[in-house]
């Protein structure tokens, strides 16, 4: 190790009351040379609190540069350091600095722009909030929900649409399933005389034909902590498939233990705030159950979101997807699922999956929709 490198070593050591000092020994001009610079900044953050006189506030006047705000420092520790680290981080922030009270405050809540970002936050942190912030929560977490499934509903339905059903009505609302004699014949009691035009009142859409036997769709879900941006995806896809009347859907969330949402699959924004993140992982476990809500293996897709670390062993999870892909179920083993398709995972448990006939791969949601529909063909 040379001498630079230790001098940056105890830069992140001593902090920044040390800079200047350390700054003019081996050339450092000024700590540009300071390779440590993000993570020093994302301590800071936290442990400067120290320093002040309330321990809860950050203090204002810095010479620095413009501080973060808490949701953007949670997402970067959970980019830079480990996972020990962050859940280390996160309990000083929370337990020891009271750092919660800055996020589960309505007002600041109330002042945050609903995004991908802050949903991950609050649903990491919602076992903390009391009440109104809990109703504010919510409000930001639909509302972000809500424009995710706007954004995905019309592609996933054009992958699943079939034949249009014109002999009955259904509160689907899409414009290509429009029942306009319908509508202008329940209408007609409104024709307005002064504009010569029917105003409806009530407006009729045609469902698309259900098939006598539908495929069903198990989609399983591993609700730990790196899992976070899956599970939301997760939870709004099954929001969306359930609307099709090709399919019946199942939705399960595990980590130790397994507990099945299909009852509220309905709504994912009860889902999300149902997940608790963190914790072990029993994949096999998981598998298992699954297993029991099988009814026509080959009319069945099972959907495994996980990263394949199983902290129960592999054993099991090997031996479940062997006899689950036997029956004729298509198993897939989405290792993440997100905008940008990616994900981390164990890649020697996805490469021995993949050999028992599993299909493995980290995708979009409109990557999975297009998967679903080809192998329902």
């Amino acid at each position: 190790m040379n001498d630079r490198e230790i001098i940056n070593r105890w830069r992140l050591i001593l902090g920044s009351f040390s800079e200047e000092t350390l700054s003019s020994m081996k050339g450092m001009e000024g700590g540009d040379d300071f390779r440590f610079r993000e993570i020093d900044d994302l301590l800071d953050f936290l442990y400067s609190r120290e320093y002040s006189d309330d321990r809860g506030v950050r203090q204002e006047g810095s010479l620095g540069p413009s501080q973060m705000i808490v949701p953007e420092w949670i997402r970067k520790i959970r980019n830079v350091f480990p996972k020990e680290v962050v859940e280390r981080l996160e309990n000083d922030a929370l337990d020891r600095y009271q750092l919660a009270e800055i996020l589960t405050d309505k007002k600041v809540l109330e002042s945050m722009q609903p995004n991908m970002n802050l949903l991950k936050n609050i649903l990491a942190l919602k076992n903390r909030m009391k009440g109104e912030v809990v109703e504010t929560a919510k409000r930001i977490v639909r509302q972000v929900v809500d424009e995710l499934t706007k954004k995905l509903e019309n592609d996933i339905q054009r992958s699943f649409s079939g034949k249009i059903n014109r002999s009955e009505s259904t509160t689907f609302k899409i414009s290509k399933n429009l029942d306009f004699k319908k509508t202008v014949r329940k209408n007609l009691k409104n024709f307005d005389a002064n504009l010569k035009t029917i105003i409806p009142h009530t407006i009729y859409f045609n469902p698309r034909i259900k098939r006598f036997n539908p495929w069903n769709i198990i989609i399983c879900v591993d609700q730990s902590g790196s899992m976070l941006e899956s599970v939301i995806y997760s939870a709004i896809m099954a929001s969306i498939f359930v609307k099709l009347p090709i399919l019946r859907i199942n939705l399960v969330i595990f980590d130790t233990e397994v507990v099945n949402l299909t009852g509220y699959v309905d709504d994912p924004v009860d889902v999300l705030m149902s997940v608790q993140l963190g914790g072990g992982t029993d994949i096999g476990k998981a598998m298992g159950y699954c297993e029991t809500l099988i009814e026509t293996p080959v009319r069945t897709l099972m959907v495994m979101v996980t990263d394949l670390c199983d902290g129960a062993g592999y054993h099991n999870m090997y031996s479940s997807a062997k006899r689950i892909i036997e029956t004729g179920v298509r198993l897939f083993i989405l290792t993440g699922m997100d905008e940008q398709s990616q994900g981390m995972f164990d890649k020697n448990a996805a490469k021995i999956m993949a050999g028992l006939g599993a299909r493995v791969a980290s995708v979009t949601p409109g990557s999975l929709a297009l998967w679903i529909s080809e192998s329902m063909k």
